[in-house]
């Protein structure tokens, strides 16, 4: 249990981390695999988790060398700060959830553009854990309750409402919601300060080996089943200015996307850039990585955050898509 604990404890740091980060890099000529591009180095955004297992892989397949690209990543805390960075010029492309992205585009904070898919939730990868002792059984339990999620008003309490609804339950996110890292919810389901907690891999899996917290509901089914959670932005902007780089990042993507389908090389990959041991790793669920975008997909975030308050006015997702190339 304490191996386990410290894990838990190392992961956080590994959340909270932030790698420095030079200029995005100055537009250089392109290199004979890469003939055209408006620019050859770029930085690109990411965190730790398992969810940007996919640029590992396009770093140790070459497949961004293929292409011309000369691949810097940058660690981010979290989606958060992806925005002024891409923003500042910092970051010319970076990792983040689509309800950040798309709450940001609306209220006018940033002009982006989705150019690549990155993950989508599956089985065990989004889970709503209880204590072993608690009386909750179902998500029509949850009616009153406080739930520890990450950050309100985003992908983790929609999830949560998603699924309270289909059981004819509303949640507030004022009322039943608290704010906690992932690393701290264990803490608080066990000392019950909540009375439930949204938790992703590989917190789901290590709150109950420590305490046997019991998962009452896995958001990757029902209504929110294979859920777009994130994916690759950049400033409309840098998409104008730097169509073929783009464009060359997106089939990098794709083809590494593509070999993420092989669970095989997610697990050899995930210890290389994030602190979970290999012999964690292949315990861990693991999501699903689209290969290409798909307007029709993206819109249900959009449609979801607009019936639950997240939005103001409908988004058309599509006006924010570079089409694959």
């Amino acid at each position: 249990m304490k191996l386990r604990s410290s894990i838990v404890g190392v992961l956080a740091l590994a959340l909270m981390a932030v790698a420095g980060c030079g200029g995005a890099g100055e537009p250089t000529k392109a290199s004979a695999g890469g003939s055209g591009l408006e620019k050859a180095k770029i930085n690109i955004g990411m965190m730790p988790v398992v969810d940007t297992a996919p640029l590992q892989i396009a770093m140790d397949k070459g497949l961004f060398k293929a292409e011309g690209l000369d691949v810097s990543m940058v660690k981010l805390a979290g989606g958060a700060e992806a925005i002024p960075k891409l923003k500042g010029g910092s970051l010319d492309i970076s990792f983040g959830n689509y309800v950040s992205f798309f709450a940001a585009s609306a209220k006018g904070v940033i002009d982006l553009k989705i150019v690549s898919d990155g993950f989508q939730s599956a089985p065990k990868t989004h889970v709503v854990l209880v204590s072993k002792d608690s009386k909750i059984q179902t998500m029509a339990d949850l009616a009153g309750k406080t739930i520890a999620i990450n950050t309100k008003r985003n992908v983790s309490s929609m999830l949560v409402r998603v699924a309270a609804k289909a059981h004819n339950v509303e949640l507030d996110e004022d009322k039943n919601f608290v704010e906690a890292p992932f690393p701290e919810m264990e803490g608080l389901l066990k000392a019950g300060t909540v009375d439930a907690a949204q938790v992703v891999e590989p917190f789901g899996t290590f709150i109950g080996q420590n305490i046997g917290a019991r998962v009452i509901w896995d958001t990757s089914q029902g209504p929110t089943a294979d859920f777009p959670i994130a994916g690759y932005a950049a400033t409309s902007e840098f998409a104008k200015a730097n169509p073929n780089t783009v464009a060359a990042f997106q089939r990098a993507m794709s083809k590494a996307q593509a070999l993420a389908a092989d669970r095989a090389l997610v697990v050899a990959a995930i210890p290389k850039y994030t602190t979970i041991p290999a012999a964690v790793a292949g315990s861990l669920a693991i999501g699903g990585f689209p290969t290409t975008l798909n307007a029709t997909r993206l819109q249900r975030v959009a449609d979801s955050m607009k019936e639950y308050g997240l939005l103001d006015a409908p988004l058309n997702v599509q006006d924010l898509i570079v089409a694959d190339k």
